[in-house]
């Protein structure tokens, strides 16, 4: 049985080499992909995400989004990359560092436009509560239910409820 999926409550987590842990890897169109490592997962956590990331050139690391309930966190560790930040972008190189706080209504997301696969350590709570917006698309992302829905209105609490059972 694999370290990652024998994770419970008892069991004591002992240090471990970030190259131990399993690449991961996403891809979606030419547009977004991404390789990554979930060393919290695979230390046991289940609270909060910790993930090193890689991007290769000219791929965007997931669709622009913010999230209601949980905190992220950037480090870069290599390279450098832009940073999408509600109507800026930040050009990012190693060292930098960005926190996207709980509630800041700031689409964001990473863009390589650098020759070379840039590196970054990604930190973030694990709210099984989550809702994620994602700004481009208008595409609002309910964890607890695992669903998404367009945000193409907003409604009055009452709005419609008059004439319901």
């Amino acid at each position: 049985m694999s370290r990652a999926s024998s994770l419970n409550e008892n069991k004591i987590y002992e240090p471990f080499s970030a190259d131990e842990v399993p690449v991961e890897e996403y891809a979606e169109g030419e547009k977004f992909g991404s390789k990554f490592r979930r060393l919290g997962h695979f230390g046991g956590g289940s609270h909060v995400g910790v993930s090193i990331e890689e991007l290769a050139p000219g791929k965007r690391s997931c669709p622009t989004h913010y999230h209601m309930l949980e905190e992220e966190h950037l480090y870069l560790l290599e390279g450098e990359m832009t940073l999408y930040l509600d109507d800026k972008s930040y050009v990012m190189h190693a060292g930098q560092y960005c926190c996207f706080p709980a509630g800041q209504k700031a689409g964001h997301s990473l863009y390589n436009h650098s020759p070379a696969v840039c590196k970054f350590l990604m930190i973030g709570e694990s709210n099984p509560n989550e809702v994620v917006v994602y700004t481009d698309s208008g595409r609002v992302g309910v964890r607890l239910m695992g669903e998404g829905y367009r945000k193409t209105a907003t409604m009055e609490y009452w709005e419609g409820e008059a004439d319901a059972k």
